[in-house]
């Protein structure tokens, strides 16, 4: 049996799904038992837990051939991170308790980086995680294509989409959700020991303005990525109710800079199956 965090969300989701069509017994960890209904539904146990529950999250934990992490969201955390480093010190008991077989963590491309951003709160993990007498696998991703869904309504009402990421002709490191998943529910059923890290992206680099002609393409008219100019950002952040915008600043600095980047050569990197198209037609059918 496998545990899986975050199932209620894209990446957890196909994680339990794939592992689910391979024939595994799966446990289903919400925070909100009327979210793990779909997954009774079709079969699973359902534990419920808040990250921030040692006890309930090593009941959830324990007996499993596998757990799946995938941290709760913080986008806007306060100085020096409280929220996320509270989190992973009741995560890392719970797995000490429970001791499952292995455990695979979904962390992020640029977890290595030493300057401070928002991905760091994925940097803090892997550090409070990394000495555990279980075996581990860190699974880092690329941006997820998946961000475009905020792109989806102006791209097809005003033909123009805004971008933080800049250059609008760079192209960058991004992948679908659906291949981290696979990977992820692929890395249970091999085997491995230690501690590994395993860096992850889509077929091709995506660039802003390859967004737009492809969105153009789908929606059949004409789009364009317009850069939002960097001096706006912390206005425009604290105006969408942000209280401390610089973390995301500084996480968009780090890809437009460069600075945020896979650890690894490529020839140590694994590449997803799912291309752009795909991931935005979707997202468009969605809406």
């Amino acid at each position: 049996m496998y545990a899986i965090t975050g199932i209620t969300g894209k990446v957890g989701g196909e994680v339990a799904r794939a592992l689910s069509k391979a024939g595994h017994a799966l446990r289903a960890v919400v925070r909100d038992p009327r979210k793990g209904a779909i997954w009774a539904d079709l079969g699973c146990e359902v534990a419920v837990a808040d990250m921030s529950d040692v006890a309930a999250l090593t009941t959830a934990f324990s007996g499993t051939a596998g757990v799946f992490v995938l941290l709760p969201p913080v986008f806007d955390p306060s100085p020096d991170f409280p929220e996320t480093r509270a989190t992973v010190a009741a995560l890392r008991q719970a797995l000490e308790d429970a001791h499952p077989q292995r455990v695979v963590c979904i962390s992020t491309i640029g977890a290595q980086a030493k300057r401070e951003n928002l991905l760091t709160q994925l940097s803090i993990m892997e550090q409070s995680l990394d000495d555990l007498s279980i075996p581990i696998t860190f699974l880092r991703p690329a941006w997820f294509m998946e961000n475009c869904s905020w792109d989806v309504t102006p791209a097809r009402d005003t033909g123009v989409i805004a971008s933080f990421l800049q250059p609008l002709g760079k192209p960058l490191p991004m992948v679908a959700t659906a291949d981290v998943g696979h990977v992820a529910a692929e890395l249970f059923q091999e085997n491995w020991t230690g501690r590994q890290v395993i860096e992850l992206e889509g077929p091709a680099r995506v660039s802003p303005n390859e967004i737009a002609r492809t969105f153009a393409e789908i929606l059949a008219h004409p789009v364009r990525a317009e850069a939002v100019p960097r001096q706006t950002w912390e206005q425009l952040f604290r105006s969408q109710g942000m209280n401390h915008p610089e973390p995301r600043m500084r996480m968009l600095d780090g890809f437009n800079e460069g600075w945020i980047e896979f650890e690894h050569g490529e020839s140590k990197r694994q590449k997803g199956r799912i291309g752009l198209k795909e991931v935005l037609k979707n997202l468009v059918d969605g809406k």
